[in-house]
């Protein structure tokens, strides 16, 4: 599955569209213990293997908060906007952590752009991001995702 390629131009026509979905993304343990260590979160549901395994998702789970970070990756794998010189986060609107994501899991996200707001600049998108684990039909993540596409 190879990334759609859009331009800035054609982002007001897709409103109310589902935009791409990313294909499948494996967080490994090793993903898990090097966020752990960035972010010196190392509660033991994520990186302690053995007390994990009597834990009520039966092992180690991502941090909400790296499933977020993937957001960025999952975008690159699913779409560009060729014309844009430059984007930014801006912002969430919205954000649920609905299902653990267990190591070891596939990931992948969906893309609905919601909105479409011309600033200085550039265009402001706003995203409805759902992000599905593999073989679970309760997604993982859901989310309103401001960006701002400069061009």
């Amino acid at each position: 599955m190879s990334a759609v390629t859009l331009q800035m131009s054609e982002m007001e026509g897709k409103v109310g569209q589902e935009v791409a979905v990313s294909p499948w993304y494996r967080i490994t343990q090793e993903q898990i213990d090097r966020f752990a260590d960035a972010t010196e979160d190392h509660q033991w549901i994520h990186v302690d293997r053995a007390r994990a395994k009597s834990s009520p998702f039966g092992g180690t789970i991502a941090h909400g908060f790296l499933t977020l970070s993937l957001l960025p990756k999952l975008t690159e794998m699913s779409f560009r906007v060729a014309d844009q010189k430059m984007g930014v986060n801006y912002g969430l609107n919205k954000l649920r952590f609905t299902a653990p994501v267990p190591s070891g899991s596939n990931v992948r996200a969906r893309f609905l752009l919601a909105k479409y707001e011309n600033i200085q600049g550039g265009v402001q998108l706003t995203w409805n991001v759902t992000v599905e684990r593999e073989g679970n039909d309760k997604p993982c993540l859901v989310a309103e995702w401001l960006v701002r596409q400069y061009g």
